[in-house]
């Protein structure tokens, strides 16, 4: 399968050819080398997809990994090096699939959506860079190239939601993310110096085989700070997931992100990039299961966590990409939490599975969700759904296909995310119940906030818009063709047999309907549909009425607990206190008087010198004459001696 490399190398010239060319190519032209580009990976995805699973993938009725492309890099010692590689097995097929997929949607929707935008060349410069960045990441052979292609997903990112860049709230978030990333991808970092120092490997295949077997020989009995180094190791790469994956605290960049183009949203913020977090642990989840469980106790505590502050979040938010981009932080958090539980004993790993599968299905309906939204903000030029109402008239297409993905990511029967949702649900129940109800309750909240979001866009009553009446209407085929399309994955997607792909040599995943479970989930989803439909379907005051009963703490809520505050303020904090104020000291004792001192000894010494340099003729003539008398007495001294 050496073709595989293609896939890689194709967006990557892509990028050059677009970003060298620059406003020498017109428009047009660039958005269809790029979708071109993209399409052609997404028929090399779908034959490695084929060629793997139906035809050489088995060996002894077990995946087996496929590594088609790997050279050695950078040399460190003869047990240390750093290879560049392909790694093909089911996760990494997996994402393939999503990514080109997602990708090949978003740039045929970018073709509607950005015509006539300044600056579409560099938009599509930059989605292409994005893609081979995010499949390098997929396809690494080894942690250190896994953490290559994970800074280039930073740098691609931090370049989309900038693309505005005469926006100053669009230079701000594009900071903001790049830095708060970075702060959790310096964790990463040094857990994975720390690893490779004990284990001198940064090969996947070498850390996971045999039960994790090298990790837990090589560092057991190691212990710093009252912790075994494993679980400080595991614990700074969880860091690094978490910054991308937007988990609590490092979540607060993301919902500011949204200040890019919404294509980009949808592809990077939505589908792809922001589910790295959730991959790298899943590559990894043999090593975090074998030898370091205390990391996935703590991966279900905070991801449950932060799937319920998500969603009590986006209950209240009045930007449509926002209440989105909550969703996205609720969602990734219920994928980690799977991953979290599979640690636990009894679930056999299931939830692993289930982990996996709600990516996939989450992909495609959130991406769907996202590209709905840019279709209406496209229409009306506002993010405030306070400032929509009654599109569903105007936009029928639209309002569907955003229908369907409501009732997919709340987890209705038979759309895919019920299926995903309800493995995730019953991995719960049967081990962590108090997680189980939690998760139980923000299945509630989100079929709340989605169907009130839903119903103020699309239903309501119809408010002045930005734009005349007449001039409202569906959107372009361009854009309407994407969210058909991704209504059918989010239709069916749940139907693929998704266990029987993702297995591993050691464990085994089965899927199935827990009626019990399902039941109580579709309950609660009612309760939370109906709630939506009696405050917001309608023009009436009872929200507002809640709200102000609510007080101080609806406005807490709006204000997102007010963490953005608090970072800013413990930010300057830091930084004033511990950077600021040692380095002022620094340089008012230590460069200040160090020049004062160097000038004052100067100074003393041209003051003893100076005599030298009067000015005065007489006085160079009796020092000239005195050196003259001087080196001639000294020579008839030395020639006397002689």
């Amino acid at each position: 399968m050496e073709y595989s490399s293609l896939i890689i190398i194709i967006p990557f010239v892509i990028f050059f050819l677009l970003g060298l060319l620059g406003k020498r190519i017109k428009s047009y032209l660039s958005g269809l080398i790029g979708t071109i580009g993209v399409g052609v990976c997404v028929v090399i995805a779908y034959v490695i997809f084929y060629q793997y699973f139906f035809k050489i993938g088995k060996t002894n009725k077990v995946w087996r990994e496929i590594i088609p492309l790997n050279f050695k890099w950078f040399h460190f010692t003869d047990k240390l090096q750093i290879d560049l590689g392909i790694l093909l097995d089911p996760i990494s097929i997996m994402m393939l699939v999503v990514i080109t997929t997602v990708s090949f949607i978003v740039h045929i929707y970018s073709l509607g959506y950005m015509r006539g935008e300044s600056g579409e060349q560099r938009y599509y410069a930059f989605l292409s860079l994005f893609v081979f960045s995010m499949l390098g990441l997929v396809l690494a052979t080894n942690i250190f190239q896994m953490y290559i292609f994970w800074e280039l997903v930073g740098v691609s990112s931090y370049l989309l939601i900038g693309f505005y860049y005469t926006r100053p709230m669009a230079v701000v978030a594009s900071k903001k993310a790049f830095i708060v990333t970075r702060f959790a991808d310096f964790g990463f970092l040094v857990g994975i110096l720390i690893l490779s120092y004990y284990t001198k490997t940064f090969n996947f295949n070498m850390l996971i085989k045999n039960n994790a077997a090298l990790v837990t020989t090589l560092m057991k009995g190691e212990v710093f700070c009252g912790l075994s180094v494993i679980t400080w190791v595991f614990a700074l790469i969880f860091i690094g997931a978490a910054g991308k994956s937007a988990i609590f605290p490092l979540h607060i960049w993301l919902p500011d992100a949204m200040e890019g183009p919404t294509p980009a949203s949808a592809l990077i913020h939505a589908a792809t990039m922001v589910v790295s977090g959730v991959y790298l642990i899943a590559r990894l989840f043999p090593v975090y299961f074998f030898a370091s469980h205390d990391v996935l106790k703590m991966i279900v505590f905070i991801g449950t966590f932060t799937a319920l502050f998500g969603s009590i979040v986006a209950i209240t938010q009045n930007d449509i990409k926002r209440v989105l981009a909550f969703s996205t932080i609720s969602q990734i958090s219920y994928m980690m939490v799977a991953i979290g539980i599979s640690g636990y004993g009894g679930c056999n790993g299931s939830a692993y599975m289930a982990s996996m599968f709600h990516l996939f299905t989450h992909a495609f309906f959130k991406s769907l969700l996202f590209l709905g939204a840019g279709s209406v903000i496209h229409l009306v030029h506002t993010n405030d759904i306070n400032n929509m109402g009654g599109l569903h008239k105007y936009m029928p297409v639209t309002s569907i296909s955003f229908f369907i993905a409501c009732l997919s990511i709340v987890g209705v029967p038979p759309f895919s995310g019920f299926y995903s949702k309800d493995e995730i649900l019953t991995a719960a129940f049967y081990t962590q119940p108090i997680v189980f109800w939690i998760l139980l309750i923000i299945v509630g909240l989100t079929s709340f906030y989605m169907f009130r979001l839903y119903f103020l866009v699309f239903w309501n009553h119809v408010k002045k818009l930005n734009v005349n009446y007449v001039e409202l209407h569906e959107s372009s085929i361009l854009m309407l063709v994407p969210l058909i399309v991704l209504s059918l994955f989010s239709v069916f997607g749940g139907l693929v047999p998704f266990s029987i792909f993702i297995s591993t040599d050691s464990m085994s995943f089965h899927t199935r309907i827990d009626w019990t479970v399902a039941f109580m989930s579709i309950i609660v989803i009612i309760i939370g549909i109906v709630s939506a439909t009696f405050l917001y379907l309608k023009k009436n005051d009872k929200s507002t009425k809640i709200a102000i009963f609510c007080g101080k703490f609806y406005k807490i809520v709006l204000h997102r607990f007010y963490l953005n505050e608090i970072w800013l303020w413990m930010t300057r904090i830091v930084i004033f206190k511990c950077i600021c104020i040692p380095i002022k000291w620094f340089d008012k004792h230590v460069i200040d008087n160090s020049i004062n001192e160097l000038g004052l000894i100067i100074q003393k010494i041209s003051f003893s010198i100076k005599l030298l340099q009067s000015g005065k003729l007489q006085f160079y003539i009796l020092i000239f004459l005195a050196g003259v008398i001087g080196l001639t007495a000294i020579s008839f001294i030395l020639l006397g001696v002689v």
